[in-house]
């Protein structure tokens, strides 16, 4: 891609478990690129800057698109940098690479990870923090109600190690697809069990530990030590401020050509109708608005104006919703 740092401008916090599949695979390819960093909690005015509604961290933009969500950031970051990309490349194994996908996000492994956070975490007596994450999950983040969830959220995900011990790993390859380094069928599968290992208090090592899951806890040393040798090789992430972030991300060329807006589709929308788009499963308040530019079985695209420029917002099909704008009411389908 044109442009400095490859056009790339990562908006992201530390801690978050979903911003570190992007971190990770921008390291492994050794992509240089741009951040700016966010706060854990709302508000975010640098992505209000942009006219940006959607909630949910990491957000990527390249040049003047803007990706919204981790999966589609993984797909585009594969096709726009094609030189030396992780993805599976058997009809076989980018049917794994997808379950893996689907697994961790779409089957509810991370919904039941983030239950596993300890109530002895700090963030938890910060009232900001728990409203904060209430509005994002719809669901309660008072003590007693974690605790509670505990005992399943446990359960689920000590399944989870199982599944990977006694299937995928158990006949001691090294990466999930036999490869010599890992894929991006690793960061799909690893990231939640990665993120709950080091969380301390996450997994009581009694029922979860390099014990009862050796090969498990051998690949998630394996996959860190990769990183941390690719990290050194890497170019360093140019840290940016919001204003010159939104600056840099206004005055760059669009990374992708239109997607065209697919006439067959099951909702029969027409190519400009103005339409919101916001998540179903969390963040669900904050919709983005815009007229549609793009449309076909994975990915839906708004054309929003931003101080006189158009930027270009993408999302994935998947786990979205797209309601339709008419004159004198909020939205309808």
């Amino acid at each position: 891609m044109d442009g400095p740092n490859n056009g790339i401008v990562l908006y992201h916090y530390s801690f978050s478990p979903f911003a570190r599949r992007v971190l990770w695979y921008l390291t492994l390819r050794g992509i240089d690129y741009a951040e700016c960093k966010q706060p854990a909690t709302m508000p975010r005015p640098d992505l209000k800057a942009l006219g940006v509604n959607y909630r949910r961290i990491p957000v990527m933009a390249i040049g003047r698109d803007i990706y919204c969500d981790t999966r589609i950031m993984l797909r585009k970051l594969e096709d726009l940098f094609p030189d030396s990309p992780l993805r599976a490349s058997t009809v076989e194994q980018k049917a794994i690479e997808k379950f893996l996908e689907i697994w961790t996000i779409e089957a509810g492994v991370f919904v039941r990870a983030s239950q596993l956070i300890p109530t002895s975490m700090p963030l938890l007596n910060d009232p900001k923090f728990t409203k904060d994450r209430e509005d994002f999950s719809g669901r309660s983040w008072n003590k007693e109600q974690i605790a509670a969830n505990r005992p399943e959220a446990l359960a689920a995900i000590r399944n989870g190690f199982k599944f990977l011990e006694t299937t995928i790993l158990a006949d001691g390859r090294q990466w999930v697809l036999k490869t010599d380094r890992p894929t991006l069928a690793d960061i799909e599968a690893i990231w939640p069990f990665d993120w709950l290992n080091g969380l301390k208090g996450a997994l009581p090592r009694e029922f979860i530990s390099e014990k009862q899951y050796p090969l498990v806890f051998a690949w998630i040393a394996r996959f860190n030590k990769a990183l941390q040798e690719a990290k050194a090789q890497a170019p360093k992430p140019t840290s940016l401020k919001g204003g010159a972030a939104v600056q840099r991300i206004l005055t760059a060329a669009f990374a992708q050509s239109e997607l065209g807006v697919d006439i067959g589709d099951p909702l029969g929308l027409q190519h400009g109708t103005e339409v919101e788009v916001f998540p179903t499963d969390s963040g669900t308040k904050h919709h983005d608005r815009g007229r549609l530019i793009g449309l076909n079985e994975d990915e839906v695209v708004l054309s929003i104006q931003t101080q006189g420029r158009e930027l270009r917002l993408h999302y994935p099909r998947t786990g979205f919703r797209i309601k339709v704008i008419t004159p004198g009411s909020h939205a309808k389908l």
